[in-house]
C-alpha cells in the first residue's frame, strides 16, 4: 500500500511537472523527454547508474544478462544511428539498452512474478527509474525557477556572505592559482556526483538478493528526497551565484551583460543596499541552498558505516564537492551553511520515519526546520546587520549549523542498538 501510495504520488507530480514545463516554458517536460529516450539518443544522465541500482534484486547471473543485454542494445542503437547519420545530444551515445532493460525487467515482474518475487523486482525496477526521473525531474525544475522568476536575490546573499569572509571569492582565486590540474580534478568531482552515490547505495543495497528485501533506510531515498525539496526552495529564493551575478558566468562571456558587476573572483563585491535584479531566462536559480552540498553531506553521512576506503571516499568527496561549489564561484559560503543544515534536517526526518517517530526525532527535526528557516530570513531580511557585524554573524551562522550537526550525531547515536552483555550463567554444584 505504501509503495502504491508513493507511486501514485510520484506520478502526479511528474504530470504536474509536464504541464508546467509545457506552460512556462514551451518545452516537453520529464515524461516526454523519458519516454522519447526509448528510442533516441538520450541526454547524458544516470541511465546505466539507474541499471546498476535496479540489479541490486537479481543474481549475478542475471545481472551479466541484463549488463549484456544492455550493451548489445546499445550497440545496435549506435551502428543505426551512425547508418542514417543521425545527431546525438553532447556526442552522448548510450543509454537506451540500460532504460530498455529495466522497462524489460518491469514486464517481467508483472507477467512472470508472483508474490514476493513480484514486489521485491518491481521496487528495484521502481528504484532505477526513480533514479534516472529525477535527473530529468531536476532539469525541469531548474528550467521552470529561470522562466518564472525574472528577477533574483545574489545582492542580498553576497552581502550576507561578507559574515563569512566571502569564501567563494578566496576558493576562486585559490583555485586559480592551482591551474588546470585543480580544475580538472574539482570538476569531474563535482559533474560525478551521481556515481560517488550511486556506489555508496550500491554498497548498502549488496545484501538485498540474500535478504530478499531493501535495508528500512539507504541514501537513494535521502538523494530523491533532497531533488525533490530542493527546487521548491529555489522558487522561494532564486539566486544564481557569484560567477553569474558577479562574473562572466560559466562558459566565460555569457552572463557578463546581466551580471551587477564582473568581480568574481578578483574583487569582492561592495557593501550596498540590496535588491532584486532581473536576470536572463535561462540560468537556473539554484543556489539557495546548495544541493551539490546536501547531496555530498548525505554521501558522507551513508558512508560513515561502511570500510574503511569508503569513508575516506564519502570524504574526499564532501571536501571536494564543497571547494568546487565555491572555486567555480556556482555558490556563496551561506548556500553552503543552509545546504548542510537542509541535508541533515532530512536525513533525521527520513530515519524518523523509518523509526517510528518519537519525541527525539520530532525535535531534532522542529529544530533543523527552524534554523533553515531562520537562514533564509536573515540572509533575506538582515545582509546589512550581517555585513557590517562579521564578527558577531559569522561565527552565529557556524554555530547554528553546528548545533543542527551535534544534535543530528547526538540523537541518531541514542537510536543505535545497544549491545546487551551476554548473561552469564552460574555453576551450580554437583550433588555429592
Amino acid at each position: 500500500m505504501l509503495w502504491a501510495t508513493l507511486g501514485v504520488v510520484a506520478l502526479g507530480f511528474l504530470i504536474a511537472l509536464e504541464i508546467a514545463a509545457r506552460h512556462y516554458a514551451g518545452v516537453p517536460g520529464p515524461i516526454t523527454n523519458q519516454v522519447r529516450e526509448v528510442i533516441f539518443a538520450p541526454k547524458p544522465g544516470p541511465l546505466y547508474g539507474g541499471l546498476a541500482l535496479m540489479m541490486v534484486v537479481l543474481t549475478w547471473r542475471q545481472r551479466f544478462i541484463a549488463a549484456g543485454v544492455a550493451i548489445g542494445i546499445d550497440v545496435v542503437f549506435v551502428l543505426v544511428r551512425w547508418a542514417i547519420g543521425a545527431k546525438t545530444p553532447d556526442g552522448h551515445f548510450f543509454g537506451n539498452g540500460a532504460l530498455w532493460v529495466m522497462l524489460g525487467y518491469a514486464v517481467i515482474a508483472v507477467t512472470r512474478r508472483t508474490g514476493k518475487e513480484r514486489v521485491l523486482l518491481l521496487k528495484g525496477v521502481g528504484l532505477g527509474l526513480l533514479l534516472v526521473a529525477g535527473r530529468k525531474t531536476g532539469d525541469t525544475w531548474l528550467l521552470i525557477t529561470s522562466k518564472t522568476r525574472p528577477t533574483v536575490l545574489d545582492q542580498y546573499v553576497a552581502t550576507a556572505d561578507h559574515a563569512l569572509g566571502n569564501p567563494s571569492w578566496l576558493a576562486g582565486r585559490i583555485l586559480e592559482a592551482t591551474g588546470p590540474i585543480g580544475t580538472h580534478i574539482l570538476d569531474g568531482v563535482y559533474a560525478q556526483l551521481a556515481v560517488a552515490a550511486v556506489v555508496v547505495a550500491l554498497y548498502q543495497l549488496r545484501n538485498v538478493v540474500a535478504e530478499r528485501r531493501f535495508p528500512s533506510h539507504h541514501l537513494v531515498r535521502t538523494f530523491l528526497v533532497i531533488g525533490l525539496l530542493g527546487p521548491a526552495i529555489y522558487m522561494i529564493f532564486p539566486v544564481v551565484g557569484p560567477v553569474f551575478a558577479y562574473g562572466p558566468g560559466a562558459s566565460g562571456t555569457g552572463g557578463v551583460e546581466w551580471a551587477v558587476a564582473n568581480v568574481w573572483p578578483d574583487t569582492l563585491p561592495s557593501i550596498g543596499l540590496p535588491h532584486p535584479v532581473p536576470y536572463d531566462g535561462i540560468t537556473p536559480r539554484n543556489c539557495m541552498p546548495s544541493l551539490h552540498t546536501a547531496w555530498a553531506t548525505a554521501i558522507f553521512i551513508h558512508s560513515r558505516k561502511g570500510p574503511r576506503i569508503l569513508r575516506f571516499a564519502g570524504a574526499f568527496w564532501l571536501i571536494a564537492t564543497l571547494s568546487a561549489t565555491l572555486g567555480f564561484g556556482y555558490h556563496y559560503g551561506a548556500d553552503l551553511v543552509a545546504g548542510v543544515v537542509f541535508s541533515l534536517t532530512i536525513e533525521a526526518a527520513l530515519r524518523s520515519l523509518d523509526r517510528g517517530w518519537d519525541r527525539s526525532g520530532t525535535q531534532l527535526v522542529a529544530y533543523g526546520t527552524v534554523v533553515f528557516t531562520a537562514l533564509l530570513l536573515s540572509y533575506r531580511y538582515l545582509p546589512m546587520e550581517m555585513a557590517r557585524h562579521p564578527w558577531v554573524f559569522g561565527p552565529l551562522l557556524i554555530l547554528a549549523m553546528l548545533s543542527v550537526l551535534f544534535g543530528y550525531v547526538r540523537t541518531t547515536r541514542m537510536w543505535e542498538p545497544k549491545p546487551t552483555p551476554a548473561r552469564q550463567l552460574e555453576l551450580q554444584p554437583e550433588p555429592v
